[in-house]
Parts: structure tokens; C-alpha cells; sequence
């Protein structure tokens, strides 16, 4: 087969969710709803934090940084998938839809090393609370987040190089609501093993390392909030903790089973559902957690819809 039939496919077509016109307009408007508030939520928390000084510490600044990622992650997916519920032709240029799977892998990879590095924050919150304001300095968070979006697009680029590079030469049928990279190594006509272990062990790299670095900062919390002797302290660790754990066991759990297991069990029924869980859902649930199960959220919250005054943090 020559390299003229590779560059035959110059567009995909996604098949996505349904192909039953009332199941499409149903979810349609779940899914509108469910952008509609991951937006607004997550913009409102990062007002809420530049706005009440008393949450201008590294863990609300990671926070903020997180809620930026999951409205640049859910919007590179629910626009489009929005769109094709509504279209007849559910079609997606290469360059667009290469384009789709690179801010998904950058932005992906991203939230990944901010969970890490909230975990981290929360260790020496908790566990050396002395050296807090000297370890995490303003300068040093800045320099932990660009690094978790260096990170996050340097491992995009060269996943998304690699898997564009496959040639794509028969059928241009993407069984998904997006361009990710399993269906498209199923899709492209080479032999893809080589291709889907390198993508498998960055993947596994970033999951794996950034959870063993949360489930090592979280071993030290738990030792030293059962070594308090206040119980007022441990209440208030454990309601720090609570909703930082709870993102990350809904993230991690869905991205493992998509990405992490082998690629002979791929289904694609429940490779959509998951999908459906940690590209719509999970970026709407995030703000919800942290602020429901926040107390300092919910105060700053109550304090600006009250309209009390609040000074600006410069």
C-alpha cells in the first residue's frame, strides 16, 4: 500500500452517543446543562478565590488552577459532541480532530500533576505546618503550575505527533463522541502495538507516578492527623483532605480503566460511558465538591453574595 492511500482520509466521522433522534435531543439538553453549570461553576470559583483574600494560599491557588483546567478540558470535548447531537453529518476535519485530541491529552495530563501537587500542598500543610509558609512560597506555586502545563503540553505534543502519523487509509468511521487516541489506533490500517505501548507507558507514567505521589502524601497526612491530639485539628484535616480525595478517586478511577487495562478488553459501550463520566461530569463535579464540602468556601461564597466587602489580593 503506497503512502498516495494514506492521505485519502482528510475527514472522520464520529458516531457518536446515539443514532436515535429522541435519544439525541434528550441528551443534548443533559449535556447543555451539564456544560452550562461546569462552566459557570468553575469560573465562579476562580472568582470566588480572586476575590476573598482569605483563600489567596497555595491551596486555593492550585484550585483555581484546577477549575481553569476543567473549562479548557470539558471544552475541547461537550462543544463539539453538543453540536453533532444536533447534526445529521457528524463529521470532523484531521487537522480538527488531531487538534481535539492534543488539548484533551495537554489538559488530561495537566489535572493529573495538579492532583499531585495539591496532595503534596495538603503533606506539608498538615505534616510541617512550620515550614509551610517557607516551602510553599508564591514563586514556588507559580513555578509548580507552569511545570504542570509545560508538562501537560510537551506530553500532548509528542503523543499526538506520533498517533497523526499513522496512516489512515480505509474507513474514516471514529467509533466515539470524540477523537481519542484508543478508537483511532483500532482505526488507523498499520499494525498500532508498538504505537498504543508508547502511548500506554506515558500514560501509565503520568497516572501512575502522580498517584503514587498523592497516595505517599496522603499516608503521612493520615499518620500524622491520627498522632493530634485536638480533635478539633483532625476534624479540620480530614475536612481539607475530604474533598481533595474524593476528585481524585472519581478522576483516577475512570482514567484507569480507560487508558491503563489492555487494549484486547476495549468495549466500546462502556469505553463511552466512562468517557461520558471523565470529560463531561467529573469537570462539573469538581467545583461542587470542593466548594460543598469546604467550609472556607462556602463562607467566602456566603460573604460575597451577602455583598460584604472583601479586599483584593495584589
Amino acid at each position: 500500500m503506497t503512502r498516495t492511500n494514506y492521505t485519502l482520509v482528510t475527514e472522520f466521522i464520529l458516531l457518536g452517543l446515539s443514532d436515535t433522534l429522541e435519544l439525541q435531543i434528550i441528551l443534548f439538553f443533559l449535556f447543555f446543562v451539564i456544560y452550562t453549570l461546569t462552566v459557570c461553576g468553575n469560573v465562579g470559583m476562580i472568582l470566588l478565590i480572586r476575590t476573598d483574600s482569605r483563600l489567596h494560599t497555595p491551596m486555593y491557588f492550585f484550585l483555581a488552577n484546577l477549575s481553569f483546567v476543567d473549562i479548557c478540558y470539558s471544552s475541547t470535548v461537550t462543544p463539539k459532541m453538543l453540536v453533532d447531537l444536533l447534526s445529521e453529518k457528524k463529521t470532523i476535519s484531521f487537522a480538527g480532530c488531531f487538534l481535539q485530541l492534543y488539548f484533551f491529552i495537554a489538559m488530561a495530563t495537566t489535572e493529573c500533576i495538579l492532583f499531585g501537587l495539591m496532595a503534596y500542598d495538603r503533606y506539608v500543610a498538615i505534616c510541617n505546618p512550620l515550614l509551610y509558609p517557607l516551602v510553599m512560597t508564591r514563586t514556588v506555586c507559580l513555578k509548580m503550575a507552569a511545570g504542570a502545563f509545560a508538562a501537560g503540553l510537551l506530553n500532548s505534543m509528542v503523543n499526538t505527533s506520533y498517533i497523526s502519523s499513522l496512516p489512515f487509509c480505509s474507513s474514516n468511521v471514529i467509533q466515539h463522541f470524540f477523537c481519542d487516541s484508543p478508537p483511532l489506533f483500532k482505526l488507523s490500517c498499520s499494525d498500532t502495538p508498538l504505537n498504543e505501548s508508547i502511548f500506554s507507558t506515558t500514560a501509565g507514567v503520568n497516572i501512575v507516578g502522580t498517584l503514587l505521589v498523592i497516595l505517599t502524601s496522603y499516608s503521612y497526612i493520615l499518620f500524622s492527623v491520627f498522632r493530634m491530639h485536638s480533635g478539633e485539628g483532625r476534624h479540620k484535616a480530614f475536612s481539607t483532605c475530604a474533598s481533595h480525595l474524593t476528585a481524585i478517586i472519581l478522576f483516577y478511577s475512570t482514567a484507569i480503566y480507560t487508558y491503563l487495562r489492555p487494549s484486547s478488553s476495549y468495549s466500546l459501550g462502556q469505553d463511552k460511558v466512562a468517557s461520558v463520566f471523565y470529560t463531561v461530569v467529573i469537570p462539573m463535579l469538581n467545583p461542587l465538591i470542593y466548594s460543598l464540602r469546604n467550609k472556607e468556601v462556602k463562607k467566602a461564597f456566603w460573604n460575597l453574595i451577602t455583598r460584604k466587602r472583601m479586599p483584593l489580593f495584589l
